[in-house]
């Protein structure tokens, strides 16, 4: 491991968990931007990759809620629904290439909707601030 890859890790291990969370929406976010560009190269192995990457932040959003929050379940079914929406882009290719700046779009909302929630409620990131934003702490 390099300098600078033990230097990204370390920085990642000291995270809240409100800035982990804004950092794999903005991955998500550059994921979704390369599948988009491999797509316009018809460069499917990048374009699966970038997906797969994708889902996996997807899924790894789903993972740390804290299903005792409310809204904890509305954010698991928005998820799923981008899972969806990734499967069937994968599925569908240039068919379905429109489908990436739309689900780009909705993960860019929920991005600055917990963002904002976050400079709302505090950024201590302590327990109470993770509750309130759906996460587990």
């Amino acid at each position: 491991m390099n300098a600078y890859q033990k230097y990204k890790e370390k920085s990642i291990l000291s995270m809240s968990g409100p800035e982990l969370v804004l950092l794999l929406f903005e991955e998500a976010d550059k994921r979704l931007a390369r599948a988009g560009y491999a797509l316009e190269d018809k460069d499917y192995v990048n374009f699966d990759k970038a997906l797969n990457r994708t889902f996996m932040i997807v899924q790894y959003l789903i993972q740390i809620l804290d299903l005792e929050q409310p809204i904890s379940r509305e954010l698991r079914e928005i998820y799923q629904y981008v899972l969806y929406d990734i499967g069937r882009l994968q599925a569908g290719r240039e068919r379905r290439k429109d489908e990436i700046p739309r689900i780009r779009q909705i993960l860019s909302g929920l991005k600055e909707a917990f963002d904002q929630a976050w400079h709302t409620v505090g950024m201590s990131g302590g327990r109470a601030m993770q509750h309130d934003l759906g996460v587990r702490g």
